[in-house]
């Protein structure tokens, strides 16, 4: 019977639409096409003519040379976030398209802005949203109807890759692109309570047209964390069923069979959830299941738009206020998790509406291949791990130091609102620096880099003279657990990790063998100490005893003439 009233209201919701004014692209294909980039920057625009309640503006610019646009909407007309949250309004940022091949918030936003405006759908003065109606406009330039071969419309859309050809989804920490640099500036504009950034699966074959990926609650942390898994959440899943939408966490177990459940997705700060839970925003990940027909894959993305902003309104006063007491936390938190593994000891029930599994010949291969058997629905209760714990921390110094040279990463901080200042004279300071004594890079490009892993470091007491303009980063402010997870080097998306800080691996001085012997020779003579290291170490170790060369290094690399700066990470800390 639900089923049966959910195909009803699905087809009356369809039936109203085609008969309606100021009908999006989506409406008058019957739920068919989606809107190029151009109908809808065009669609908003000729909405702003109308209507007082939304504002336009844009940000930047993005790889395609185009700016970011950002819809502003707000029952009283107002467009100053900062007066938002003076106002106890709940922020809610939406972004569009960062996969333009995943189209459905594109049009699903298009039609709920104009319904709240034409009071189809009530609006609440509590709630305000900020909605990017296209974030990866080089990539839905470049349409097509053929690079998304499991999804099921629509006709034709937009390739995954921008006009570097990079994974948007993947740039939130890096900012290799303009549109993730543009998209810092519009977070931090707005400072959103909730993030929902709109997104198609692909995976496994089963009932829910909606599936959704949340924040993980512990790395979200904080009274905000806890918030968000035992209220906020349970009561969307709770409004969806009764739309007749029933959710699931986004799906991915291994296999063709749920039955031993599955994890929680991990999210680093790469992906927008990760980024924006370094700020204490509650972040959601829709995502629509790509073999569901794109009209109620869109329709389902407009409902949970609608309850998104319903909630928030409902539980308005305890969410910000959970949030704010999170904020104030973190600035005085003294350490921080910056690597996770699922704790596989505890999970939680959940509904998944699956399809049995089988198997049978293949037409290509004539080996057995998978299939879900539509004829075969289940309805189960599944495992769901969704508990992480910290496998290693950081503490927060008192500041960091920054020399001026390394200025790409002095501007993504200041882009992210990390507040800092600048040494008006040269000046020593006692300082702890980190030495890199190992890493591993992959040998294959990922977006755009070489990410290092398994980074090992050797903290060292030193005095070093900083020059007038350095940067001195005290902590204690908004950004504490930003700066953590960026500049701590082992940590999971740490802008070392990311190959910012790559130029000091490369040792830039050195010697000729032949002109060193009779240098590293007086010198030993002079520094008896290191005689006896060198023999030491020899005895211990019969390779390095027949290595001239390397017992040559070992003496260099352990005398001044050595350079400080190679391995040694250009980002100190007072403790």
């Amino acid at each position: 019977m639900k089923k049966l009233i959910h195909v009803l209201s699905f087809f009356l919701w369809s039936f109203n639409i085609a008969a309606q004014p100021g009908n999006t692209v989506f409406e008058r294909s019957n739920g068919t096409e989606t809107a190029t980039y151009q109908q809808t920057i065009a669609y908003y625009q000729n909405l702003a003519k109308r209507h007082h309640q939304i504002s336009i503006k844009t940000f930047g610019s993005t790889d395609a040379r185009y700016p970011l646009h950002l819809i502003l909407y707000s029952v009283d007309k107002k467009f100053d976030p900062k007066q938002w949250h003076k106002d106890s309004k709940v922020v809610i940022m939406v972004n569009n398209g960062i996969h333009p091949g995943e189209p459905d918030g594109i049009d699903a936003s298009m039609m709920f802005v104009r319904d709240l405006l034409d009071g189809k759908i009530k609006s609440l003065t509590n709630v305000v949203f900020g909605i990017i109606p296209v974030y990866n406009i080089g990539g839905s330039l470049n349409r097509n109807s053929s690079t998304r071969v499991n999804q099921n419309g629509p006709k034709e859309y937009g390739f995954r890759g921008n006009a570097q050809n990079l994974d948007l989804n993947r740039d939130f920490i890096k900012s290799d692109s303009k549109e993730a640099r543009a998209f810092a500036e519009i977070f931090h504009f707005l400072d959103p309570d909730i993030l929902m950034d709109n997104h198609v699966s692909d995976g496994a074959d089963y009932q829910h047209t909606m599936t959704l990926l949340t924040t993980q609650h512990n790395k979200l942390g904080g009274e905000i964390g806890s918030f968000l898994h035992d209220v906020f959440e349970p009561a969307l899943y709770k409004s969806m069923e009764q739309k007749h939408w029933p959710l699931t966490p986004y799906v991915d177990f291994n296999g063709a069979n749920p039955d031993s459940g599955w994890a929680a997705f991990y999210d680093p700060p790469r992906y927008s959830s990760g980024y924006a839970a370094l700020f204490q925003t509650i972040a959601f990940v829709p995502e629509t299941h790509m073999l569901k027909p794109y009209k109620e894959r869109v329709a389902s993305t407009y409902a949970l738009m609608q309850t998104m902003m319903e909630q928030a309104g409902f539980y308005s006063k305890e969410l910000i206020s959970k949030r704010q007491a999170s904020i104030k936390a973190v600035q005085q938190q003294k350490s921080f998790p910056i690597s996770w593994k699922v704790d596989s000891s505890r999970f939680d029930k959940i509904r998944f509406l699956g399809y049995e599994a089988a198997f049978k010949t293949s037409e290509v291969t004539g080996m057995q291949r998978l299939y879900y058997d539509h004829a075969k629905p289940y309805d189960k209760q599944v495992e769901f791990y969704n508990y992480f714990q910290s496998t290693s921390m950081a503490d927060k110094p008192k500041a960091y130091i920054i020399p001026q040279g390394w200025w790409a990463v002095i501007e993504l901080l200041k882009l992210n609102g990390v507040q800092m200042q600048q040494l008006n004279k040269d000046t020593v300071l006692d300082i702890i620096a980190d030495k890199i004594i190992d890493y591993k890079t992959s040998t294959r490009a990922y977006e755009k880099h070489y990410r290092h892993y398994d980074t090992k470091l050797k903290a060292e007491k030193q005095t070093i003279r900083f020059l007038k303009g350095d940067y001195i980063i005290y902590t204690g402010q908004r950004a504490d657990r930003f700066l953590i997870e960026v500049l701590t080097p082992s940590g999971d998306d740490s802008y070392f990790a990311w190959n910012f800080f790559d130029a000091v691996l490369q040792q830039k001085e050195g010697y000729s063998d032949y002109r060193w012997e009779d240098v590293a020779a007086e010198y030993l003579k002079q520094h008896p100490e290191l005689k006896k290291q060198l023999e030491d170490k020899k005895a211990a170790d019969p390779k390095f005893a027949a290595s001239a060369s390397a017992q040559l290094e070992f003496v260099y690399k352990n005398s001044p003439w050595y350079e400080a700066a190679h391995l040694r990470y250009p980002v100190y800390r007072l403790p």
